[in-house]
């Protein structure tokens, strides 16, 4: 197994964009850690033997969750697992959690990455999104955790229709004094049922631009390229040693395990998913019950993940692996589909890899899409 996801479904507020699992109730933090750790235990024949690459706690917002609490996640995961001397774990946090005393009873712990939501440097992006943190609190977070970590990633967001091409430059720049080695870049989406949805339809918050956004976007490949960051991902930028090992397997395929409420769990053929409801979630723990649903993956449903995560990354999709494990009638039907794509160059055939070109980066998910088993 290449690595674990540890879900923490708590935030201090509700982002306006934001439509992953959460609550900002934290009256049941105890309880849930206990819960954790039990599907940790319940869960670990399956992965007995195997070696976890990297550790991973996401969210929501893991740094509600103090050392102390942390460390007990850590403790049983290093109790019932082979985890790797050289594994990733990463630490997904805000700047308004991390003051000078977090940082450094961070860094005597295992966790050796932070990610860090920044999302911008400008009070009128962080006020727009509905952040817990304020611009100083970004600027502060990185001048202390700097100090103390060296592998650290960042998260910015572009594509709003209210923030100029200067503006989004300036918060690249940004970055870039802070000597921050990686950065994830997402661009603004409209997802169903949360506020941003609701704000646009009702005519408070201007709709999305994607001439806009497209425009962010080749600043983002500009600057970054200037700066020596590798595009590895579509929205993954990073120095070679600092690209990201857990969100690499991701893309490439590996297997993983996720534990918390609605984590995902990947085992090569199946895929499985626990339930989205903190109260359920604990409750079935409570009786050694793992509360989760599967499915196993239709061939179709495994060539389309894999077409889709491979045109995201600089390695692109194997030619020779989609013939060794779909055929050679596949493989042609991904030829024959691959050539519009080819002749409009934002598509390329290199070493035996069908690969997105620069100009079809921001593309990527709708060629992908072309090009599935339907």
């Amino acid at each position: 197994m290449s690595g674990i996801y540890i879900h923490i479904p708590f935030c201090k507020k509700a982002c306006h964009y934001c439509n992953f699992h959460f609550s900002t109730n934290q009256n049941s933090k105890s309880a849930f850690i206990e819960a954790v750790s039990r599907e940790l235990i319940l869960r670990k024949l399956e992965y007995a033997s195997d070696e976890i690459q990297s550790i991973y706690f996401g969210g929501g917002t893991p740094t509600v969750l103090d050392v102390t609490e942390l460390n007990t996640i850590l403790k049983t995961v290093y109790k019932n697992y082979k985890v790797s001397e050289t594994a990733e774990i990463t630490l997904e946090a805000n700047p308004d959690d991390l003051d000078l005393e977090k940082i450094k009873q961070l860094s005597n712990t295992k966790i050796n990455r932070l990610s860090i939501g920044i999302q911008s440097f400008h009070e009128s992006e962080l006020s727009a999104m509905n952040r817990a943190h304020n611009a100083e609190d970004a600027r502060k977070c990185l001048e202390l955790a700097t100090t103390y970590f060296d592998n650290i990633t960042i998260d910015l967001m572009f594509g709003m229709p209210t923030m100029s091409i200067e503006l989004w430059r300036q918060n690249l720049q940004i970055a870039f004094e802070f000597g921050i080695k990686h950065l994830s870049c997402y661009s603004l989406t409209v997802e169903p049922k949360t506020a941003l949805e609701h704000f646009i339809k009702k005519g408070s918050h201007p709709p999305m631009d994607d001439e806009l956004a497209a425009q962010h976007f080749e600043v983002l490949l500009e600057e970054t390229s200037a700066h020596g960051l590798t595009h590895y991902e579509t929205c993954s930028f990073g120095h070679p040693d600092y690209f990201s090992k857990h969100n690499t397997s991701y893309w490439l395929g590996k297997t993983y395990m996720g534990v918390g409420p609605s984590a995902h769990s990947f085992d090569g053929s199946k895929r499985s998913w626990n339930v989205s409801n903190n109260s359920k979630y604990i409750k079935a723990l409570e009786v050694d019950k793992l509360p989760f649903e599967s499915e196993v993956l239709s061939v179709e449903n495994r060539f389309n993940e894999y077409i889709m995560t491979g045109l995201r990354t600089i390695w692109g999709i194997s030619l020779g692996k989609i013939e060794a494990d779909y055929g050679v009638k596949i493989k042609d039907h991904l030829l024959q589909n691959s050539k519009k794509f080819i002749s409009s160059n934002t598509l390329v055939i290199e070493d035996n890899h069908l690969k997105i070109t620069t100009s079809g980066k921001f593309l990527s998910d709708g060629i992908a899409s072309d090009l599935f088993l339907v």
